[in-house]
């Protein structure tokens, strides 16, 4: 049935013009698209060795449980959590992955004209939340893809509402040491919210200056962390993430959370996935090693990667990179163009097996 074309009158004016996430492109579409059977994904920055095993035990156990409905404050999640993390229990917020409470933060501090400041480039969904809730996105180049922390600072004035850093940031790699991002936080009004988005963690905490967050929410109030179980605990298709921060923010995203957001079963996944610390170990290592190796393979093909502290790594071809992505996907490797950040030139790829990491380079060496 067509549209009237008043139809389109009733949709909010600010939503006209904003770009859908994109997100990597389906294993399954791949092979049905080209034909093509073992296909590997390298592009969504997903756990390589799968889910944690407990998690999956876990799950199992609780699959007659699903005709009823979830534990709407997660509870025995967040006892768990909070003992884990050492803090209270109501500075826990639970959001169906931690982009669901990024977008949260934004529901809850942003209205009509109020401004965010973000990176550039850095996470899409922050500038997606932003407009939707018709917010004014400030964005502040990256200095040689590392947070121009000065420049984000000049930028707040009183219409200021949040701030996102990334940290490590995505798709970049990079990340802000403890005491620039201290000295930052010393200079942002108590009445600006900054957000650090840790979904990275569990890659970047082994770096020595890397910062200890949950430390600094004892002294600074505005400050929410959000972290997820999607990376290092294989559990993406689940989607469980948290926030922490202060009782009177957490109380306030409750407000604008939806109730049973986190399903039953990644409540049990993620209970369990806690305990899996053999797990966390195997995938922290498989990372770091494949980083090493992928980063000194490229190197060898002549190409630029950015230093990154992630399960990824981004890098320059030198020249435009569709041709090159496309001839990667026809070889059964998916990776992840950068067109949508403004890296024409750049594709990011997820650290994998060192199997997957080898075919990687075999077919990109095929493909330039």
């Amino acid at each position: 049935m067509p549209v009237s074309p008043n139809f389109f009158s009733t949709i909010k004016p600010n939503l006209i013009g904003i770009k859908t996430y994109t997100p990597g492109k389906p294993l399954e579409e791949l092979q049905r698209e080209y034909g093509i059977k073992n296909a590997i994904k390298m592009a969504s920055n997903e756990n390589a060795l799968g889910p944690s095993p407990k998690a999956v035990v876990a799950m199992r156990k609780h699959l007659n449980r699903v005709h009823r409905y979830p534990e709407g404050g997660c509870h025995y999640l967040r006892q768990k959590l909070s003992k884990a993390l050492n803090v209270y229990d109501n500075q826990l917020v639970f959001g169906n992955g931690s982009d669901e409470l990024l977008i949260f933060a934004v529901r809850t501090f942003v209205g009509a004209k109020d401004e965010v400041v973000i990176a550039d480039p850095t996470f899409l969904i922050y500038e997606i939340a932003t407009r939707v809730e018709n917010g004014t996105v400030v964005r502040v180049p990256m200095k040689d893809f590392h947070y121009d922390l000065d420049a984000m600072r000049a930028k707040i004035n009183s219409k200021t509402k949040l701030i996102f850093i990334a940290n490590p940031d995505n798709p970049v790699g990079t990340y802000v040491s403890e005491k620039k991002l201290t000295d930052f936080l010393r200079f942002v009004p108590r009445n600006v919210v900054v957000v650090l988005d840790e979904a990275y963690y569990d890659f970047a905490r082994i770096k020595k200056d890397y910062p200890d967050s949950l430390r600094l929410l004892k002294f600074f109030k505005n400050l929410m962390i959000t972290r997820t179980f999607s990376k290092a605990y294989g559990l993406a298709g689940l989607r469980v993430g948290y926030a922490v921060s202060s009782p009177e923010i957490a109380a306030s995203l409750n407000k604008v959370r939806e109730p049973f957001n986190v399903n039953l079963l990644a409540q049990e996944a993620a209970i369990a996935a806690l305990d899996d610390t053999s797990f966390l170990k195997k995938t922290v290592k498989t990372v770091t090693e494949g980083r090493l190796f992928l980063t000194k393979e490229l190197t060898r093909l002549g190409l630029v990667s950015v230093d990154t502290v992630t399960n990824f790594v981004l890098f320059n071809l030198g020249k435009p990179a569709q041709p090159v992505y496309e001839s990667l996907l026809k070889k059964g490797v998916i990776v992840r163009p950068m067109n949508s950040w403004g890296l024409s030139t750049f594709l990011r790829v997820t650290i994998g097996t060192m199997s997957d990491n080898r075919r990687f380079i075999k077919e990109l060496k095929g493909a330039l």
